[in-house]
């Protein structure tokens, strides 16, 4: 195969040793076709990169951990690689370690790898758990410094968040919702929220936010939870058709999406005779254009991903001492998408 790249950098970039790289950009055996898919996409990742910026600049990996849906991690890979040709001066390479679902355990030893191969910065998309904390620590003893994107480990030595206000996203969803519904409600009326992860310090925060705001003003309305969906499709409508067979359960008259999966669960709720006043969900993926097209989202929750990336890396490179001052500390403001934001041309 041919290729501009020292072998050493490209291992670099896929994670692999020297001699996988080597066996495959040789074609000899006894390689997997993970172990080639990872090869083709680190060269094809050094050859978007070395486009970025002069190569006189310093070279400078950061790794991106993300544990989300292959819809949201798709959404930070592009918002990523916008956001890079405007950074500078150095040339940065970044290494992707995306996962639908992500244990304590798996989160460990990624990041173990991470400090073993070396790394000048990771960005951080998982839960907040004692030992993710823990290992955040032993990275930065490393010199390896670390960033949250788009939900926090508040307990860390992380060295900034970089997303949105999430108590304060839950308080919009409940304001939205509450302004949606009938001054008076059926008996047993029910108000349901969904979380991909109570774990994800930014779901529970959205969550806090929308409980509160939302029991001062509707207390005649019953509030009902499901998690541990992932925001995926099977695993949500497993859990989720659980709550719904309860007896007893009454009309629901309104959904607070947190964690995605939403075609999954407004097709579960039309199944069981639901049918929502209003339905807030977040970020503007494919799949919540087109449900806001067909009018099952009412309004969509959207944060500037690309801006949260930038100041990620911004944060990165300052810790490197690329950047001598630190870049100002601002969340991004969350907007309200309409079904009219999303017609088609």
């Amino acid at each position: 195969m041919s290729h501009p790249f020292p072998i050493k950098d490209i291992a670099r970039q896929s994670g692999l040793s020297t001699a996988t790289v080597d066996r495959v950009l040789h074609a000899r055996a006894n390689v997997s076709p993970r172990s080639q898919a990872r090869v083709h996409a680190a060269i094809a990742e050094l050859e978007g990169q070395e486009q970025q910026l002069s190569a006189r600049g310093r070279r400078l990996y950061f790794d991106v951990v993300v544990e989300a849906p292959e819809r949201f991690s798709r959404e930070i890979r592009h918002a990523t690689e916008a956001v890079l040709p405007t950074i500078g001066p150095a040339v940065i390479h970044t290494r992707y370690s995306f996962r639908q679902i992500m244990s304590a355990p798996d989160c460990v030893a990624l990041l173990r790898q991470i400090l073993k191969r070396g790394s000048h910065g990771v960005v951080l998309k998982v839960r907040d758990l004692p030992e993710i904390t823990a290992m955040v620590a032993e990275l930065d003893r490393k010199r390896i410094p670390v960033v949250c994107a788009f939900t926090d480990l508040p307990g860390s030595v992380r060295r900034a968040y970089c997303g949105p206000d999430n108590y304060a996203a839950g308080q919009s969803a409940a304001y939205m919702i509450d302004k949606c519904l009938p001054d008076s409600a059926p008996s047993g009326a029910t108000i349901l929220t969904t979380l991909s992860q109570l774990a994800f310090h930014g779901e529970a925060q959205r969550r806090r936010g929308f409980l509160r705001l939302m029991s001062e003003r509707r207390p005649d309305l019953r509030l009902m939870t499901v998690s541990a969906g992932a925001g995926l499709a099977f695993e949500t409508r497993a859990v989720l058709q659980e709550q719904l067979s309860a007896p007893g359960l009454g009309p629901i008259l309104g959904v607070y999406s947190m964690g995605g999966a939403n075609r999954a669960i407004s097709e579960l709720l039309q199944n069981y005779g639901h049918c929502p006043r209003a339905y807030v969900a977040h970020d503007l993926d494919s799949e919540n254009r087109t449900l806001l097209r067909q009018g099952n989202i009412t309004v969509a929750l959207q944060h500037d991903i690309a801006r949260d990336m930038r100041n990620a890396f911004l944060n990165l490179l300052h810790a490197n001492h690329i950047l001598k001052t630190p870049p100002v500390a601002t969340q991004s403001r969350m907007s309200m998408v309409t079904p009219f934001d999303c017609a088609e041309n």
